[in-house]
């Protein structure tokens, strides 16, 4: 059975930093597509940075516009752990954070990807 497990999030200030994780449990993270998406109050869901691996083994990125430069995501498949490293945050980043997986880049990049976690908050101060 496939789960998916975040912790990291928490109430930080504007320009402050914060780390989530998300442990993936019943499947090889290698395999799959992972990606963060994340919905604020009274808003839909936002898909916000995605990884994936190449034929090559290297690992191809891409992020929401808002968090460019801001934001990295990152895999470490020996721990089969999704990570996004959050940085220069900002009171608008307030969400709760979503931790999904696919097979197919395709679902995760459409919205539908067939795993997600449970969420974790990140509240960001003025």
């Amino acid at each position: 059975q496939v789960q998916l497990v975040e912790s990291g999030g928490g109430s930080v200030q504007a320009g402050g930093s914060l780390r989530l994780s998300c442990a993936a449990f019943g499947y090889a993270s290698s395999m799959y597509a992972m990606g963060w998406f994340r919905q604020a109050p009274g808003k839909e869901r936002e898909g916000v940075a995605a990884i994936e691996g190449d034929s090559i083994g290297d690992s191809i990125t891409s992020y929401v516009d808002s968090v460019k430069g801001r934001f990295a995501i990152s895999k470490d498949n020996a721990k089969n752990t999704l990570y996004l490293q959050m940085n220069s945050l900002k009171p608008e980043d307030t969400a709760t954070y979503y931790c999904a997986a696919d097979p197919l880049m395709r679902r995760l990049r459409g919205g539908h990807p067939s795993y997600w976690g449970q969420g974790t908050q990140v509240t960001v101060s003025s």
